[in-house]
């Protein structure tokens, strides 16, 4: 498949936590020592990968096996349509893989249910190999513990009309950095435009919300908490927005594809994007390819936000010294970067963003946009918590509509989705 920005988000959208009845009443997670001899078979699952990347991975799996003579490996791929509910039966049924392909929210209920292995204990000596925001993106409010290698990693930057900012009397070379600049920015092109021009397509997520510095989960993750003061600014801002036409009036029904069209027929100003979309734009709106604009993303808290796919080794795995070797050997720096220059995603290893591939410039606006990428992902953090779900998701973005709509305040309406949140996070 084509892994960009947003489809690492499509796959944080498909993986719905699974319930934790559906996968083990064992609590004993089994011993954390993976110490010993790496032999044995083991079986190895990928999320929607083996069509575009069989030679990839079975060149891996060949270089494993000459590593660790005496191991096997059996590689499956699951399809990107049902696959958590797969893992969910696999959980159910005791045939769980040995090393599993995962999102941050797929191994949360696994590690509760005490099948998923913590590295922390298991491979320490690994965690220095990655990212500190990748390493601590498969962390579980509530657990000690690391539960999944970080793989690849992605983000974007903030793609703007400069032909919509010259007509709205902005600079078109210099973007807004700051949200305080973004909302008067919309504003200001709203009035010009009679509320022709929106400054975006889809209103604001529990990242948008992590990004703008609200704390999202209490101290001790049991509950949410992005009701408070700041989360509220937020949302009132969205709500003036909306009310001046600069929120595009099909926002609360937007998907990232919808909104991306938006952009792409130059009804919105702004729009978060991979260098994927350049191509795109250079063939399905060269007009507006002509008048791409490419920032950093905003954010208040200065670090960009980060989409990640991880490793996760079975806590249950009867071969663990072989299923750990493996699940590091994938993720290690030398198969990231192959695997990064096959595809447009980016190595969660330590220094690896540091190679002429992530820093040389060579005029392209695609190379312009990966060097930019991979400098925010130095320091980029997951803001979706691990623990919310697909069913939160929606709660949020309902009472977000309401408060736009003016059926509620927009502390009424963040109050009742952490209640709905809360309610639903005791459930799982």
């Amino acid at each position: 498949m084509r892994i960009s920005r947003r489809a690492l988000a499509a796959a944080a959208v498909l993986a719905t936590v699974l319930p934790l009845s559906a996968c083990s009443s064992d609590s004993d997670s089994g011993s954390s020592d993976a110490s010993g001899k790496v032999e044995g078979k083991i079986t190895f699952q990928t999320w929607n990968l083996q069509a575009n990347f069989k030679d990839y991975f079975n060149g891996v799996i060949a270089d494993f096996r000459k590593k660790y003579p005496g191991t096997e490996v059996k590689w499956v791929d699951r399809p990107a349509d049902g696959y958590p509910d797969k893992i969910s039966a696999d959980a159910a049924g005791g045939t769980l893989p040995d090393v599993v392909n995962v999102s941050p929210d797929l191994v949360a209920p696994l590690a509760k249910a005490g099948l998923a292995l913590d590295l922390d204990k298991a491979a320490a000596d690994y965690r220095k190999e990655y990212l500190p925001g990748a390493w601590q993106s498969h962390q579980v409010p509530g657990l000690q513990g690391t539960y999944a290698f970080p793989w690849y990693l992605n983000t974007g930057p903030l793609f703007y009309n400069k032909r919509l900012f010259k007509d709205a009397g902005l600079d078109a070379d210099k973007p807004p950095r700051t949200y305080d600049e973004v909302f008067a920015a919309g504003m200001r092109m709203a009035r010009q435009s009679n509320g022709r021009i929106a400054t975006f397509a889809n209103v604001p997520t529990i990242e948008d919300f992590g990004r703008y510095g609200v704390e999202l989960m209490n101290k001790t993750g049991d509950g949410f908490a992005f009701n408070d003061a700041k989360g509220v600014e937020l949302l009132t801002r969205y709500k003036q927005l909306y009310d001046a036409k600069a929120l595009d009036p099909q926002a609360l029904t937007a998907t990232p594809e919808s909104a991306g069209h938006k952009f792409l027929t130059e009804s919105v100003a702004l729009n978060p994007g991979s260098a994927l979309d350049l191509a795109n734009f250079k063939k399905q709106a060269p007009t507006l390819y002509r008048n791409i604009g490419i920032t950093d993303q905003i954010s208040s808290t200065g670090k960009a936000n980060m989409y990640v796919m991880g490793v996760m080794v079975n806590a249950k795995s009867k071969q663990k010294p072989a299923a750990v070797a493996f699940a590091h050997f994938v993720t290690d720096a030398t198969r990231q970067m192959e695997f990064a220059k096959k595809v447009a995603i980016f190595p969660s290893t330590a220094g690896s963003l540091d190679d002429a591939y992530f820093t040389k410039e060579d005029g392209t606006d695609e190379t312009r946009v990966r060097i930019a990428a991979a400098k925010s992902l130095k320091t980029a953090v997951n803001y979706t918590p691990v623990l919310f779900s697909d069913q939160m998701k929606t709660a949020l973005r309902n009472e977000v509509a309401k408060a736009l709509q003016g059926k509620e305040s927009p502390k009424e309406a963040l109050d009742n989705a952490v209640k709905a949140c809360d309610r639903l996070l005791k459930q799982s």
